[in-house]
């Protein structure tokens, strides 16, 4: 099959890929190249696929938070985006308090004052920030918390790149004759893996590090630090069986280059390990139990731990594995 992870961002310059050809135990990956075009990007990952499977990886939202979901109406997450089209004023992001609401929640455009979570929760008609983020998203025993879905400034929102990603990739190739599979929605990832089909995953780079057993010296934004990581690297590479071509090697020995996408080929990195570790039964390839994890949440591809605390409005999500194996250091 092909396995592929695509970086995304906002900013085109910063949309990196990796592909692994192969099976599991035995994979041939290339080095970090362009996204390029997101509109054209599964149509050319099938052109290299044939009709094998393609199993794709990304760093950007899919689902929405379960209490604006109720508030919206919404029971299906896949319905959900098959309705938007990209002029919908859903993705226009507000610029003030009173401009926001279900039909149009991504604030904020710029800093401005009385611009806080609880302000932007408060206006959507949700009990609290809390509210804005799924189960995937908030903090682990082992992770930090994500951003909220809709929160679009700041180094750590993922609104902005999710409004990028929904628009230019999702709903291009949703409208197609042959659509991708979404997991964890259609079913359990490695069962989606058939002749011809397409099967897109979330993942998120600080638990695909915590999934591998990989600590990072450092900030990953800093050439030296991912330098030294490297030897980790390769090692944990030779253990999924996957083998570097000599360009994607001399770009781990060289800490993925100098220049500021240099953090970002290396999270393509390690969001298409995270996925070999899936495909290699190392990692889980469902999602917790819950209902509203798997219409209208979605969830991180291969995380098995839950929130820490619980959601303060919501039930516990149960188990994402009932017996998840070891990480391997």
């Amino acid at each position: 099959m092909l396995a592929v992870h695509a970086d995304w961002s906002i900013d085109a310059r910063k949309r990196w890929m990796v592909r692994a050809h192969g099976h599991p135990g035995h994979w041939r990956l290339g080095p970090p190249e362009p996204v390029g075009d997101p509109s054209s990007l599964l149509a050319r990952l099938r052109a290299d696929a044939g009709n094998d499977p393609v199993a794709l990886g990304v760093d950007f939202p899919i689902g929405l938070p379960r209490a604006y979901a109720a508030a919206a109406g919404v029971d299906h997450f896949p319905t959900f985006l098959a309705g938007l089209t990209a002029t919908e004023a859903f993705f226009e992001v507000c610029e003030r308090l009173d401009q926001i609401s279900l039909a149009r929640p991504f604030y904020p455009r710029r800093p401005t004052a009385g611009m806080r979570r609880a302000a932007h929760a408060a206006a959507l008609g949700l009990a609290g920030p809390a509210d804005l983020s799924r189960a995937c998203d908030r903090a682990t025993a082992t992770r930090p918390a994500g951003a909220p879905l809709f929160w679009t400034l700041g180094a750590n929102q993922t609104g902005k790149a999710e409004i990028s990603a929904w628009r230019e990739l999702l709903l291009p190739a949703i409208a197609t004759d042959t659509p991708p599979l979404l997991w964890p929605f259609a079913g359990d990832f490695r069962a989606l893996l058939g002749p011809g089909r397409t099967v897109i995953a979330e993942t998120y780079p600080a638990e695909a590090l915590r999934q591998l057993g990989l600590r990072l010296p450092g900030s990953k934004r800093r050439q030296p630090d991912r330098r030294a990581l490297a030897p980790a690297l390769a090692a944990r590479l030779a253990t999924l069986g996957a083998l570097p071509d000599p360009a994607l090697r001399t770009a781990i020995d060289d800490g993925f280059g100098a220049d500021p996408p240099g953090e970002d080929r290396l999270d393509c990195l390690l969001g298409l390990m995270s996925v070999l570790l899936v495909l290699a039964r190392q990692r889980p390839d469902t999602a917790p139990p819950d209902p509203a994890i798997r219409r209208i949440e979605g969830w991180v591809l291969g995380q098995t731990d839950l929130p820490t605390p619980p959601h303060p409005h919501n039930p516990p999500v149960g188990n994402a594995c009932p017996h998840p194996p070891p990480v391997v250091a």
